[in-house]
């Protein structure tokens, strides 16, 4: 089987004219023509001539590979992209681009190993004079495979936490119900009713996580919908701090400051509720001593900020609270509201923040523009 170019190297000149040993570009990229800068490209960029050595090697090229461009440059391609595919086979090789079909046009994408056992993505093209004619240019796109990676192993733990975190309320659910259905008439009424109420608490459990998966595709793919309408955003913190009374907490444990006059807030009023309702409860559940909210007026927008005496979140942590399930404690929860609430109040243009409160605890502040709904603008 044929091997992509010859043994010895040329020096520094390619075989359509000298080639920069500095930038490593030549007009055989097809970019010159448009104006464009090969180390523009995000992707590595590897152009080889008809003969097979190196006319190109861009900036992204080099980070991937760790070869030097001075070094690419003028060298046989499978010299300077030493490839071989997941079972060890030199990649050049087995393509072999300049001696094999005629009719053949390039190589899909598909993960191939740089030295070191260092995985990439590789996609080829072939570019000939005329159709089915000897090949002038082989042009190599290489991509880094960590982000797809991150990506993989995000979808990975996001099924197996919902795997996880769905299996225990259907569980329940399914043995109550199993057991009333069979003995119905063994139980008392108030056996009956805690059965039942422990049924609704877990499928309500249920509904939450489906909403927050909705809510998770919706933000990635950046479909979330905001039905803006004016949002008196001093009162639905009052809301959300009553609705936490009524459950239990004291009234006490609550400040809720107000400086005024507040700009108008025109907001997606169930959007503004997530993100209330998330931050007040991970104050009250993770949090401890008093819960401080104070709303602000901002430059051109609303701020509030959501503040508790407990421990705080350590510094170490502070850059990873708005990820994926992140949990400041060991205390229940999915780890994807906070998630959630930075992609909220993204999608209204605005920002959120996360450090130390003054008590010492942890601090959440996110401000919301002055913004008016398209059809009172247009």
């Amino acid at each position: 089987m044929s091997v992509v170019g010859t043994s010895g190297s040329r020096g520094a000149r390619g075989r359509w004219g000298p080639v920069a040993p500095r930038s490593g570009r030549d007009d055989s990229t097809g970019l010159g023509g448009l104006g464009a800068d090969p180390d523009d490209l995000p992707d590595g960029l590897v152009v080889a001539d008809e003969s097979g050595h190196v006319v190109c090697f861009n900036a992204a090229a080099e980070r991937i590979t760790a070869v030097p461009r001075e070094e690419a440059i003028g060298t046989p391609l499978e010299r300077a992209l030493p490839l071989e595919d997941l079972e060890g086979r030199r990649w050049w090789q087995l393509t072999d681009p300049y001696g094999g079909l005629a009719t053949r046009v390039g190589q899909p994408e598909r993960n191939l190993l740089l030295p070191g056992g260092r995985e990439v993505l590789v996609t080829a093209r072939y570019v000939r004079g005329r159709p089915t004619g000897p090949v002038r240019r082989v042009v190599v796109s290489i991509r880094d495979t960590e982000a797809r990676r991150r990506t993989e192993r995000s979808h990975a733990e996001l099924i197996a936490t919902v795997a996880h975190e769905l299996r225990s309320p259907l569980t329940s659910v399914k043995g109550f119900t199993a057991t009333l259905l069979a003995k119905w008439e063994r139980f008392t009424d108030e056996q009956k009713r805690l059965m039942l109420e422990t049924v609704d608490a877990d499928a309500n459990r249920v509904t939450r996580l489906i909403a927050e998966l909705l809510d998770i595709s919706r933000i990635d793919s950046g479909r979330l919908e905001l039905r803006r309408q004016p949002v008196d955003i001093a009162a639905a913190v009052s809301r959300h701090i009553q609705a936490h009374v009524a459950a239990g907490q004291v009234a006490d444990r609550f400040l809720l400051r107000v400086t005024r006059p507040l700009p108008d807030l025109w907001a997606d009023p169930d959007k503004v509720d997530q993100v209330l309702s998330n931050l007040l409860e991970n104050a009250v559940r993770h949090g401890e001593g008093t819960v401080t909210m104070d709303i602000e007026p901002a430059p051109a927008g609303t701020s509030v900020t959501v503040s508790d005496e407990g421990p705080g979140i350590p510094e170490e942590s502070m850059n990873r609270v708005f990820t994926r399930f992140w949990r400041g404690s060991k205390r229940g929860g999915t780890g994807l509201g906070l998630y959630i609430v930075k992609g909220i109040v993204e999608a209204h243009g605005g920002t959120i923040t996360v450090g130390r409160a003054p008590g010492g605890g942890a601090e959440f502040r996110f401000t919301l523009p002055v913004a008016t709904p398209a059809y009172l603008t247009s």
